[in-house]
């Protein structure tokens, strides 16, 4: 039998998304790549710095001993194969198992995803997370810019779900966008003992949930759902969760405040959300991605 992923957590993730590579992007966008290419070989023995999502790969690598490969993270790159050979010298430095790359000199490199049978997709371009949304893998456009996370729990992987249109569809949102809040409300308490069909990232958080229960000493799992909605609108995404079998660990019904402060106190890896908006307040607490789905993105 062949080598397979099958079984495993897959990450892919894009060069910029792990390693702090502006300078270097820099140049690239004033559009001489061969500059790009020159600049990151003449820094090959220079380890780059870690990006927004370094605390998240790290972690999750960490799932693997010596009994199980429950992880894997594959860079996805738009880079040229020579920077390439960065990517992997930078993840060597940091002790980050990385084996497995594709590196695409400019073309769009989501088309790899469906091969990997990948969990997840990190890049920093819009247009690879948005086909890779339609492609139904679970995606989201990092902000360079975000704090990265902290350091208060090195022992858990943190990670933090928008609801609507991120762990559910953009049903709700739907009424929400049509009618104002008073419909909304009415519309999701008539319907609270009604599952809401999946989102974007209903995958993601199975998958993860999945990993939690196998458990290993090293690293634990902490999930939270970090939502506009609040009473009497809670119930339906709750009463969702339930049906899936699946459980989050922490659950904040904001009724619309501000996410990014409460997302500081969560302290997570990283936070998942459709809204631009919500994603920019929280990239300025924590590493935060943009899940360009739903009616907000269409």
């Amino acid at each position: 039998m062949g080598v397979t992923l099958e079984g495993r957590l897959v990450v892919a993730i894009s060069s910029r998304a792990l390693f702090d590579f502006e300078q270097e992007n820099a140049v690239f966008e004033a559009g001489d790549d061969r500059a790009y290419m020159k600049l990151q070989l003449d820094r090959l023995e220079e380890p780059a710095k870690p990006g927004v999502a370094f605390s998240l790969v790290r972690k999750l690598l960490a799932f693997n001993d010596a009994s199980a490969q429950r992880v894997e993270v594959v860079i996805l790159s738009r880079n040229d194969p020579v920077s390439g050979m960065r990517v992997f010298r930078s993840a060597q430095h940091y002790g980050l198992p990385i084996q497995r790359g594709s590196f695409t000199r400019g073309e769009p490199p989501w088309r790899y995803l469906k091969p990997l049978n990948a969990n997840l997709f990190l890049s920093t371009h819009l247009s690879d997370v948005r086909a890779a949304l339609d492609a139904g893998v679970p995606a989201a456009q990092v902000y360079p810019r975000s704090v990265h996370a902290s350091e208060d729990h090195p022992h858990e992987v943190r990670i933090a779900f928008d609801g609507d249109a991120v762990l559910f569809s953009d049903e709700a949102e739907r009424v929400y966008q049509a009618e104002g809040l008073s419909a909304f409300q009415q519309h999701e308490k008539d319907k609270a003992a009604l599952p809401l069909s999946a989102g974007p990232f209903k995958p993601l958080l199975a998958a993860l949930h999945r990993l939690q229960q196998e458990g290993t000493p090293n690293m634990r799992i902490r999930t939270a759902l970090v939502t506009a909605r609040s009473a009497p609108a809670h119930e339906r995404a709750i009463r969702t969760l339930m049906d899936w079998h699946i459980e989050v660990d922490e659950a904040m019904f904001l009724g619309g405040l501000e996410k990014g402060p409460f997302l500081r106190e969560f302290g997570p890896d990283f936070f998942f959300d459709d809204q631009t908006g919500h994603i920019e307040s929280a990239a300025r607490h924590v590493p935060a991605g943009h899940v360009a789905s739903g009616v907000r993105n269409s």
